[in-house]
């Protein structure tokens, strides 16, 4: 089987052709960009393209599929190309689905923790000894690719993006999917520049859950009212199952789940927050679906360090401490710094955000952040005006990010160097750093921060 890739260097695609290398088949791609970790993964391999560009020829006769990025145009010449020749052409999530059509399909979808949960569930299995294959938003310590492919997992976990197909498939990734069992976690307004309003967004979840298998199983939070009215419509006629933050206790700055099936009937996390408490139970009752009993799921996830880049440890010593986490919409940043303050009671808590995404440095969704940073001591926000120009949005000011998150004692940078100066030169004493962001802050090295922050 040869399978070319259009746009193999993103990180989703990249990581979908190193899979199906390992699983024999023959791999070739292009990009007209192609960096870190891509390159060096797909040069090990021995499938990374020669030079950068897009290269019509290489698609040919021999080919047997074409998988096309979210990166690359409708007007890519390598597209038009299979298009003429008329090669079946593939989205990212399409070939996903067309690779597990004999399997049992998990997805695990929602605005918020869906990552998260996903890799819960697969260090759950793989401690458990359990065969299945996988497609997760980030790279796992303990697994080697974001996505396996094999022919004899009889179980595949999804992790169900609501983002767009493909730049000729307008339609959210995980409409692909059709789980048999399949865990929504909460809805919260993102992609604005996909989904205008509301109302649009929420569809996109009513279309999932009316594409579950007639046979499967729904999985939700309760603890999201608006989750919770879609999921409980009449139409939804598949088993449902609601989920909340399950019984714990925060002692010692260490969470301890309380649980009548391990024998000291509490588990001590390496996670933290009821947002994370949440994931876990949701992905507690994901994995008893598919035959994992809770006392298993219980010993396993006691070494659950995190899904990478969400509340990860950067640093820590006696009195202070440094996390980054993705957190960049509304909810995220709310749920995120609430987990830290619940976490660290007798600590300053400094939460720096960055306004990164189409929709966070939109002036029309700016007031979503309302009070979302009011738990911290002391609240910082950055946003580089050349981004918002580079995005085609109207400019933003730092009076309307401080009427935006109605903080008065909101503090706001727009030059990444001057908000490393700010935040290496302020006093720690007792005091825990909160880095969120989906993007870099411009160049900041989190992990360097982190040191300079813990040795002052």
């Amino acid at each position: 089987m040869k399978v070319h890739f259009i746009a193999i260097a993103g990180s989703a695609m990249h990581n979908l052709a190193l899979a199906l290398h390992n699983k024999g088949y023959q791999i070739s791609g292009s990009d007209d960009e192609i960096t870190e970790p891509a390159k060096s993964r797909l040069e090990k391999a021995g499938i990374l393209p020669a030079q950068t560009g897009w290269f019509p020829e290489k698609i040919n006769k021999h080919t047997d599929a074409v998988i096309l990025g979210m990166h690359a145009r409708a007007d890519n010449p390598e597209l038009l190309a299979a298009i003429e020749q008329g090669i079946k052409v593939y989205s990212y999530p399409e070939y996903l689905y067309e690779q597990s059509k004999n399997k049992t399909r998990v997805v695990i979808g929602g605005s918020h923790g869906k990552t998260t949960i996903t890799s819960m569930i697969l260090h759950v299995l793989k401690n458990t000894g359990k065969s299945f294959d996988y497609m997760v938003g980030a790279q796992l310590e303990g697994f080697d690719t974001m996505v396996k492919l094999t022919a004899e997992a009889p179980v595949i976990i999804l992790e169900g993006d609501e983002y767009l197909t493909s730049p000729i498939d307008r339609r959210p990734k995980f409409h692909w999917y059709k789980p048999h069992v399949a865990l929504l976690s909460g809805i919260a307004w993102d992609h604005i520049n996909v989904f205008p309003t509301f109302e649009n967004y929420v569809e996109q979840f009513r279309i999932f859950i009316n594409q579950i298998e007639p046979d499967g199983k729904l999985i939700y939070c309760l603890n999201d009212a608006v989750l919770k009215a879609l999921c409980e419509e009449p139409s939804v006629k598949v088993e449902k199952q609601g989920y909340t933050i399950p019984p714990h206790e925060i002692r010692n700055g260490k969470t301890l789940l309380k649980t009548k099936e391990t024998v000291n009937e509490e588990t001590e996390l390496h996670v933290f927050g009821e947002h994370n408490l949440m994931n876990l139970e949701g992905a507690r009752l994901v994995c008893e679906a598919i035959g994992v009993k809770s006392d298993d799921f219980y010993a396993a996830i006691a070494s659950f360090k995190g899904a990478a880049k969400r509340l990860e440890l950067m640093a820590r010593t006696d009195d202070r401490a440094v996390y980054k986490d993705f957190a960049h919409s509304p909810s995220k940043l709310k749920a995120t710094v609430e987990a830290v303050c619940r976490q660290y009671p007798e600590h300053e808590i400094v939460a720096c955000m960055e306004l990164h995404t189409f929709s966070s440095l939109n002036e029309n969704f700016l007031n979503e952040y309302a009070h979302s940073m009011d738990e911290a001591d002391e609240a910082i926000v950055y946003f580089n005006p050349k981004t918002i120009e580079h995005k085609r949005l109207k400019p933003i000011t730092e009076e309307m990010a401080k009427a935006a998150f109605q903080r008065e004692d909101l503090k706001i940078f727009t030059d990444s160097a001057e908000l490393k100066k700010y935040l290496t030169g302020r006093e720690y004493a007792k005091s825990v750093l909160l880095m969120m962001s989906s993007g870099t802050f411009d160049g900041i090295d989190l992990k360097k921060l982190a040191l300079e922050v813990t040795a002052i």
